[in-house]
């Protein structure tokens, strides 16, 4: 795709405390990212957004990815079928709710993303889901 760039050292400056966190995302973004939650579906600010661009995590700015990923998957939140780096998002195991799930989670800020499937399309056959609140779209 040509976007992809080497993620590096952690960022510095990005809040300490959870107040802080709190104080930098806000109560739904912090909610998400921090606490692991997620925005109901079809409520989020970018799960139709279909202009050309760069999504960012809320957290700390990273470019997570590019608008040429996204697809529509129908599930109401924004849907990748890859991240903009293989390095800038971390996966693990989600046992919560019953389910078994594959979290998606910022490499950068260690901040809750949402998940990825194995139903996306050919291109990769994975689908990030990712909650809007977690998100910055920068147009290109």
């Amino acid at each position: 795709m040509g976007h992809q760039k080497d993620h590096k050292e952690p960022i510095s400056g990005l809040p300490e405390s959870e107040e802080e966190w709190l104080q930098k995302l806000g109560p739904e973004s912090f909610a998400i990212m921090r606490k692991q939650g997620t925005e109901r579906a079809f409520t989020g600010a970018y799960w139709d957004t279909k202009e050309a661009g760069s999504y960012r995590c809320k957290g700390c700015g990273e470019v997570l990815f590019f608008s040429d990923s996204k697809f529509d998957s129908g599930c109401g939140w924004p849907s990748f079928f890859a991240p903009a780096s293989e390095s800038i998002v971390k996966e693990r195991e989600d046992l919560s709710h019953g389910m078994h799930r594959v979290e998606v989670i910022c490499s950068a800020c260690d901040s809750h993303l949402g998940h990825v499937f194995t139903d996306g399309p050919a291109e990769t056959g994975l689908r990030y889901c990712i909650n809007s609140a977690c998100l910055d779209f920068r147009k290109a």
